[in-house]
């Protein structure tokens, strides 16, 4: 029954990789906890549990950070950045799961065309900035919750 819990657990954070409403590390980390819990399970000890849930909790951080600094990266200053975290938002809230995507980049383009004197190109490479850093967060969910898939297929094998 267990075993069952956690592949749910893993399969959801797997999904969570790419559908930005899903938590994928947390909920592949509890699916790696229960894992731990099973009588025969010998791949994770304490230590290795600890440094899992501080690493999930870093790529949940990492994957919000990403975007914002993407776009002060990319040259996006003050009113791009503001347009990211409103566009975090309402995207979130207006059009789940796929606002979390649209809703930075158009919030940093809004926010950088205000910057450079409604320059189209320099806010669309401003707004670039913010899908970057939702790709590389992605990739960061991505790596983490094939790990702990890794670690659920490796228990039934050996």
């Amino acid at each position: 029954m267990l075993e069952v819990i956690s592949f749910i657990l893993i399969l959801f954070g797997l999904l969570g990789a790419f559908l930005p409403a899903i938590p994928g590390p947390a909920l592949s980390f509890c699916g790696v906890l229960i894992l731990s819990y099973i009588p025969g399970f010998q791949a994770i000890d304490m230590d290795c549990l600890i440094y899992l849930g501080l690493v999930a909790g870093l790529i949940t951080f990492l994957d919000y950070w990403l975007q914002i600094y993407s776009v002060q990266f990319f040259g996006g200053g003050r009113k791009s950045t503001i347009g990211v975290i409103i566009g975090i938002i309402l995207g979130f809230i207006l059009f789940p799961p796929f606002g979390i995507i649209i809703g930075p980049f158009f919030g940093a383009y809004i926010g950088a065309l205000y910057e450079s004197d409604f320059n189209q190109f320099r806010a669309l490479k401003i707004a670039s900035g913010a899908l970057v850093g939702f790709l590389c967060g992605t990739i960061l969910k991505l790596s983490y919750s094939i790990y702990s898939l890794w670690l659920l297929v490796s228990y039934f094998l050996w």
